[in-house]
């Protein structure tokens, strides 16, 4: 019942990126505030449905996205594994694991996006997608990470209330 927090809390995760987020443009990338959301949770201690949250995100933004599912699911299933597998063992350093997770997951989910695009038949250069989307991308999507952590780290703290920082 702790979990239904997932909903709403990426409901408007996926409302704020859609309305907001996606018009604070870098050259022309944007945050991804969805897969940052995700990271954090990932790497939140004690976080059991980590999984459950990216398969429910791939599935809302999927619908607010012309790129199909499948790959928001891969995409966003590989940044939760990537920070569950940092939280585990880089557990003294959690912003150095965001910043991590944060970087791997925006060159994962460009470099998948750009992947069925160009079989799709999109005509855009490597260079151009790297350099006029996927570093500005990448540059917001860290910049929005610390302060996302926090706020996931509290909202972790609320729902797993046993959670106590020693």
């Amino acid at each position: 019942m702790r979990n239904i927090i997932a909903i709403p809390l990426l409901g408007l995760a996926v409302i704020l990126q859609s309305a907001i987020v996606s018009q604070v443009s870098l050259l022309a990338g944007y945050a991804d505030l969805v897969l940052v959301i995700l990271a954090a949770w990932a790497l939140q201690e004690g976080v059991t449905t980590a999984f459950h949250w990216a398969f429910l995100a791939a599935i809302m933004v999927s619908f607010s996205s012309r790129l199909p599912w499948f790959i928001y699911v891969a995409g966003y299933f590989g940044v939760v594994f990537m920070g569950l597998i940092l939280q585990r063992r880089v557990w003294r350093a959690p912003l150095l694991a965001m910043f991590s997770v944060t970087f791997l997951g925006t060159l994962t989910m460009h470099l998948l996006s750009y992947a069925y695009l160009r079989v799709a038949g999109d005509p855009l250069p490597f260079r151009d997608s790297m350099g006029l989307i996927t570093l500005p991308s990448l540059l917001l999507n860290l910049l929005l990470s610390i302060p996302i952590y926090g706020f996931m780290r509290d909202i972790a703290r609320w729902v797993f209330p046993s959670m106590e920082e020693v």
